[in-house]
């Protein structure tokens, strides 16, 4: 991805760096770019030359974050996903994760919630702020949410918080209570698709790929695909998604034929599988689809049949990440999925 912001995030840094408040929290569904507009915040706060556009990107605070050595940043996340951007661990736990006593962790462990209060007890490294960011806040569990919770109510010093959500229902109300929320803005459609564009044609030639740029219908497939979502539509783009194939997916299938999914993850089969019920429920009482061409989708079934169907993918979305066996749920899915698309209205 691009270093520059999107155009839409762009606007909304600069509306929040006009703002005063120790502790923001950044409030949407996945995929409108919490992640990049809270560091893009950050960024600005502890710029040694920062503007009312941003942090100016060439200072020596600017580029200890590029290399993601910045003393006076905290960074508050998962372990599988500090890894995954970068960020380094605490010594003690990297060292547990190398020699192979457990497997990096996908909630916010407490023990990091603790060394972040502690470092917000340090003296500042470069300038006059320091900054925690962290992300995504749900997956505080409650022990970490409250280790944080006297510290984001009284910070010492000039401490900042950015907290970013994808389901910020699922916060601790005295930690949403002690935030200024900002609700993330969606783009409008022709401004997502020119971003997406750009984005996908850069990644092309930074990788040296001999693919040709995404056209506009292309990226109109990744972005319907991802509900509208244009981080969430990158990720589709940069995961290979055959706009064709997709288009052609509920029919196929309808068929039984699982060809197209094949070889993704479980996780990802379940939400196509529950974009689909989606689109079938909606198509069933008369509203447009959201994730599929309108056209490409079956005769919606009758409505008990999709109800229960929705019911039953919710209930697997709590084991997914833990199946008894991934080709045996394949193959239950497949079969359920057939079943449902077969149980045409009357």
């Amino acid at each position: 991805m691009s270093a520059a912001l999107a155009p839409w995030l762009q606007a909304q840094l600069v509306g929040l760096l006009a703002q005063r408040g120790h502790a923001l929290l950044l409030a949407g569904p996945s995929g409108l770019g919490q992640y990049d507009l809270a560091l893009a915040l950050a960024r600005a706060w502890l710029c040694e030359r920062p503007t009312g556009q941003g942090a100016c990107g060439e200072c020596g605070s600017c580029h200890a974050i590029d290399v993601r050595t910045h003393a006076d940043l905290c960074t508050l996340m998962p372990e599988v996903l500090s890894l995954a951007l970068g960020w380094p661990l605490d010594e003690g736990a990297q060292k547990e994760i190398d020699d192979k006593k457990r497997k990096p962790s996908k909630l916010i462990r407490v023990e990091a919630a603790r060394d972040a209060v502690a470092f917000t007890q340090t003296t500042r490294s470069r300038g006059n702020t320091k900054v925690i960011l962290v992300y995504p806040a749900e997956r505080m569990n409650m022990e970490s949410a409250n280790t944080l919770l006297k510290t984001l109510e009284e910070p010492v010093g000039e401490v900042r918080f950015i907290l970013a959500s994808e389901s910020a229902h699922q916060l601790l109300p005295t930690i949403r209570s002690r935030c200024q929320t900002h609700a993330m803005v969606w783009p409008q459609e022709q401004e997502a698709l020119g971003w997406l564009v750009s984005e996908v044609t850069a990644a092309q030639t930074g990788g040296k790929s001999a693919a040709p740029s995404p056209t506009p219908a292309q990226a109109a497939v990744w972005l319907q695909a991802a509900g509208g979502r244009p981080d969430d539509a990158l990720a589709w783009a940069a995961g290979g998604l055959n706009a064709q194939a997709w288009s052609g997916l509920p029919k196929a299938l309808a068929r039984g034929d699982w060809s197209v999914l094949a070889d993704w993850p479980a996780a990802q089969q379940l939400v196509v599988l529950q974009k689909l019920c989606h689109d079938l429920m909606a198509k069933a009482c008369g509203a447009p689809a959201r994730f599929f061409p309108a056209a490409e989708l079956p005769a919606a079934p009758r409505w008990t049949a999709l109800a229960a169907w929705s019911r039953e993918l919710m209930q697997a979305a709590r084991s997914v990440e833990h199946p008894y066996n991934a080709g045996l749920m394949q193959e239950a899915w497949a079969a359920r999925t057939r079943q449902v698309l077969a149980a045409q209205a009357r």
